[in-house]
């Protein structure tokens, strides 16, 4: 059941980047061009996932969800080191390519050899992520 669940959920936002514009590159690089020709539009679709996640936080406080033993708690706001590197990798990578990962996912089936090639250099981030945080840490600790 929570695999179904999984993927009806999953479904549905891949269908809501599609819809929103956020697979289209061009229209995510334009959002991210302040100084040139930018496109603010992507500000609604921000917003319309910040708003009510922030709803959600408030109004799972004292419930339990249904397909899971807990909520997860919301991220602690700390700004450190792993917060900083991470937006700054995410950062670069969205404005250089013009995804984010779940844009990325969703614009395989369309998203042509250049898609595939995010998608698979993506991933190979994130299986090197933890090895190199690894190290960073021993980095940090050492000195």
């Amino acid at each position: 059941m929570r695999n179904l669940v999984s993927f009806v959920v999953g479904s549905l936002f891949g269908l809501g980047l599609l819809i929103s514009g956020m697979t289209n590159t061009n229209k995510v690089q334009g959002w991210l061009d302040i100084f040139g020709a930018w496109d603010p539009t992507l500000a609604f679709v921000m917003g319309g996932a910040i708003i009510p996640m922030a709803i959600a936080w408030q109004l799972t406080k004292a419930r339990k969800p249904v397909f899971a033993d807990s909520f997860p708690t919301p991220p602690a706001p700390q700004i450190g080191r792993n917060l900083v590197i991470g937006s700054t990798l995410f950062g670069m990578g969205w404005g250089l390519a013009g995804l984010c990962p779940g844009p990325a996912i969703a614009s395989l089936s369309f998203g042509g050899v250049g898609g595939v090639a995010f998608v698979l250099s993506m991933a190979a981030g994130m299986l090197i992520a933890p090895h190199v945080r690894t190290r960073l840490d021993q980095a940090a600790t050492a000195s």
